[in-house]
């Protein structure tokens, strides 16, 4: 294979005091290897930090797995960063084991230009030790960077991650136009007319052929949101609500169910039940029919408002095994205040629903953040105990601030963060020690309070 014929794109390393492997696969990458595959002459080499699944047997390392395809990652303890040093955790590098990185990259040819992105802002040093690696066994090849934290923490990406390109939003119409300026190669096919994508319908699949492992994998069936919660990013990293053709969406699924074998799927939508009639429910009449077998997850967090007799018996007939709602508290004057998109007794009656239609309470968590700005001990414990009186699982969400929604205007007022503070104190255990009102007495008691025994 010829170098100058070849990119390698790559999923970094998460640095943290805590990772969870959460159906995690990074999306955004994919959809731009789906779009280079189709409409470039590159060779793609990829490597996924994050999947434990190809770690080498001289580890010996066994994930922890669920049968639902959540498991524990490979970690490796590092240096803690000095800013986060009165956090009393362990700090580790999460994912492939660091040497077994090397060498894969000693096995692939010097590309033309690598692509990395970053899924949480505070996870760049795994940007900044991929770089550095590369660095080291490519020289100066260029290296293009996008994603969540290239999107919202920008300045802090261009002059401290090593990247030479930062791609800022979705990166579909900006790819194709960067490779074929970094690399200075006739790659690029078209590269007088290069195709515009005017909406996330339009783009290529993922491409989950490069993946090591295809039996779970995330799908998105639409892309941004509706509401405008003053904690979230979701209409930061893309301003439009956007849905895909249901028929497009089906025939996705099926061909990752003949081709690659896949057997669950994650939808990482952040709005998957808006519009039902018109979407999901299209999406799970055609399912139905062709019966693919496959076990569905949604972790980003269901509405409860949407949830109906009718869709509740469609979601447990076409095999969704593990359903995530939100509500982040059942304090009624704080959820008016944070986007007023679900009010308590949405989620009981969402509940009694699911239940009707055959769900089990061990299938169904309840998101519940903690650590908010103003938030106290009693708020979370009270919202513990109000979902667990309807029979489902409390999910604990830590509070991490999000540059540029309205909890960081708030916080940047009360001087707790400044603009250009390091994205380092947006991790949520950061914020949580820092600044909020908890001790880690309370942090242990609300964890044993949201680990108790489900009495559904």
């Amino acid at each position: 294979m010829s170098p100058k014929n070849h990119l390698l794109l790559l999923n970094p390393w998460a640095y943290d005091f805590t990772a969870y492997n959460f159906w995690l696969r990074p999306l955004g990458l994919l959809y731009l290897a789906g779009i280079i595959k189709q409409y470039t002459d590159f060779d793609l080499d990829f490597i996924d930090c994050l999947d434990c699944s190809q770690i080498d047997g001289v580890y010996h390392f066994r994930p922890k797995e669920r049968p639902d395809g959540r498991s524990s990652f490979f970690k490796e303890e590092v240096s803690k960063p000095e800013l986060l040093r009165h956090i009393p955790r362990k700090f580790c590098r999460y994912g492939l084991p660091y040497n077994q990185v090397e060498s894969i990259l000693e096995q692939i040819p010097p590309p033309a230009a690598v692509l990395l992105t970053c899924t949480l802002t505070y996870w760049y040093p795994g940007v900044q030790a991929a770089v550095e690696l590369i660095r080291k066994k490519f020289g100066g090849v260029p290296v293009i960077l996008g994603g969540v934290y290239a999107t919202l923490c920008a300045d802090h990406a261009r002059s401290q991650s090593g990247a030479d390109v930062v791609l800022t939003g979705p990166g579909e119409n900006q790819i194709l136009l960067a490779l074929k300026e970094i690399t200075g190669r006739d790659q690029v096919k078209a590269v007088d007319d290069l195709p515009v994508f005017p909406d996330f319908d339009s783009l290529p699949s993922p491409a989950y052929e490069l993946s090591h492992n295809t039996s779970i994998l995330a799908l998105m069936t639409s892309r941004g949101c509706p509401f405008h919660c003053t904690y979230c990013a979701s209409r930061l990293l893309c301003q439009q609500f956007e849905q895909r053709n249901p028929e497009k969406v089906v025939a996705e699924i099926m061909y990752f169910w003949r081709t690659l074998g896949t057997e669950q799927i994650a939808f990482y939508d952040d709005a998957l039940l808006i519009n039902k009639d018109r979407h999901l429910i299209k999406i799970l009449e055609a399912l139905a029919r062709l019966k693919p077998g496959l076990r569905f997850h949604t972790p980003n967090g269901l509405h409860p408002r949407e949830i109906d007799p009718v869709l509740a018996r469609w979601l447990k007939a076409c095999g969704f095994d593990s359903l995530f709602l939100s509500l982040e508290s059942s304090n009624t004057a704080w959820l008016a205040e944070t986007g007023a998109k679900v009010k308590p007794e949405e989620v009981a009656r969402a509940l009694n629903y699911l239940k009707e239609a055959g769900f089990k309470g061990s299938q169904i968590s309840v998101y519940l953040l903690v650590g908010l700005p103003g938030q106290d001990k009693k708020q979370v414990i009270d919202s513990i105990e109000f979902v667990r009186s309807l029979g489902a699982r409390p999910r604990l969400a830590y509070f991490s601030p999000v540059p540029g929604t309205a909890d960081w205007s708030r916080l940047l007022a009360s001087g707790h963060l400044k603009s250009d503070s390091d994205p380092l104190l947006q991790n949520k255990l950061a914020f949580t020690y820092f600044w909020s009102q908890f001790t880690p007495e309370d942090l242990d008691e609300i964890k044993k309070k949201a680990a108790g025994k489900n009495e559904s």
